[in-house]
C-alpha cells in the first residue's frame, strides 16, 4: 500500500504543475474562445530563459534567474497576442487555430535553433528525500507543490475578490455587453495573457528543475494541459485545476501497471475518451470563466 500511496503523492505533485498549464490554457479559451497551441512554447520559453540567464556572461543563480525569465516569457506571450492573434481576432476560429499551430512550430524551431535539440539541465545535484509516514518527498517536489498552490490561491483571490477578476469574468461571459458597460477590453486582454504566460513559464521552470529541458517539452506538456482542459470543461478554471490533478495521478498510478515510457499514453487516452463520450467535460459550463 505504501508503494501506491507514494505514486499517488507523486501524482498530486505533478498534477499541481499540470494544473498551472491547464488553467492558463483555459483562461485564454474562456475569454478569446480559441485554443492557443503555442501555449506549450510559453512553457518551454520559461525553462529555456532561465537556462540562458544562468549561462555566461550573466551567470545568475537559479533563484535570481526566475523573475527575469518570467518577465521575458510574459513578453513573448503579449507579443503572441499583439502581432499574431489580435489582427486575426475577427476572423473565424479555425483561422486563429491554424495561426496558433503555425506559431507553435515557429517558436519550437527557434528554441531548437538557439539551444539545440539535446537534453539539458540546470545542473542541480541529487538531494535526499524527506520521509514521513513511510512516504518520501524531495525538496524539489515540495517547491513544485508549494509554488503551484501559491499561484492557484492567488488566481482564486484575483477572480473572486478583485475588480479585475470580476471584469475578466464579465468579458468571458459576454464580451460585447462588457464593452458596452465600460470594461476595458485591452486591460482584460493584457491581464489574461500575463496570467497565462506566468503560469506557463513557472510550470516550465518547475518541470525543468525536476527533470530536464528539451525543445519538445512544450508540446508534451501542452497535450497534458489539453487533456486536463477537456476533463474539466473548456472555460472552467477550477475544472482545469481538478483535471490537471487527475492527469498527474493517473500518469503516476499507471507506472504500477506499465512502463514509465508510456506515461504520455494516459493523456492521449483521456483526450480520445473525452472527445468520444464527454466532449464538454465533467464540469462544463455554458461559457466564460468560472
Amino acid at each position: 500500500m505504501s508503494y501506491y500511496a507514494q505514486l499517488l503523492l507523486n501524482g498530486i505533485v505533478a498534477g499541481s504543475v499540470y494544473a498551472l498549464f491547464a488553467v492558463g490554457l483555459t483562461l485564454v479559451y474562456g475569454v478569446f474562445r480559441f485554443i492557443n497551441f503555442a501555449h506549450g512554447e510559453l512553457i518551454a520559453c520559461g525553462a529555456y530563459f532561465v537556462l540562458f540567464l544562468m549561462a555566461a556572461p550573466l551567470s545568475l543563480p537559479l533563484l535570481g534567474a526566475v523573475l527575469p525569465a518570467l518577465a521575458l516569457t510574459v513578453f513573448v506571450g503579449l507579443a503572441q497576442d499583439r502581432y499574431v492573434y489580435k489582427p486575426l481576432r475577427h476572423q473565424s476560429h479555425i483561422t486563429l487555430l491554424i495561426a496558433s499551430i503555425g506559431l507553435s512550430f515557429f517558436l519550437r524551431n527557434a528554441i531548437q535553433l538557439v539551444w539545440g535539440s539535446d537534453l539539458q539541465t540546470y545542473g542541480i545535484g541529487l538531494t535526499r528525500g524527506v520521509s514521513f509516514f513511510g512516504l518520501s518527498l524531495t525538496w524539489i517536489q515540495m517547491v513544485m507543490g508549494g509554488t503551484a498552490l501559491f499561484f492557484l490561491s492567488f488566481l482564486y483571490i484575483l477572480l473572486t475578490r478583485t475588480l479585475l477578476g470580476k471584469s475578466l469574468r464579465a468579458v468571458s461571459d459576454n464580451m460585447a455587453l462588457a464593452d458596452i458597460m465600460g470594461i476595458s477590453m485591452k486591460r482584460v486582454g493584457r491581464a489574461v495573457w500575463l496570467i497565462a504566460s506566468v503560469f506557463a513559464g513557472t510550470g516550465g521552470i518547475l518541470m525543468a528543475v525536476d527533470t530536464n529541458l528539451e525543445p519538445m517539452m512544450g508540446l508534451t506538456n501542452l497535450i497534458k494541459a489539453f487533456a486536463a482542459l477537456l476533463l474539466g470543461g473548456a472555460g472552467n478554471v477550477w475544472g482545469a485545476l481538478i483535471g490537471g490533478l487527475i492527469i498527474g495521478v493517473a500518469e503516476n498510478l499507471g507506472v504500477a501497471f506499465f512502463s514509465p515510457g508510456y506515461k504520455d499514453f494516459v493523456s492521449f487516452s483521456i483526450i480520445i475518451l473525452m472527445l468520444l463520450f464527454r466532449p464538454r467535460g465533467f464540469f462544463s459550463i455554458a461559457g466564460g470563466v468560472r
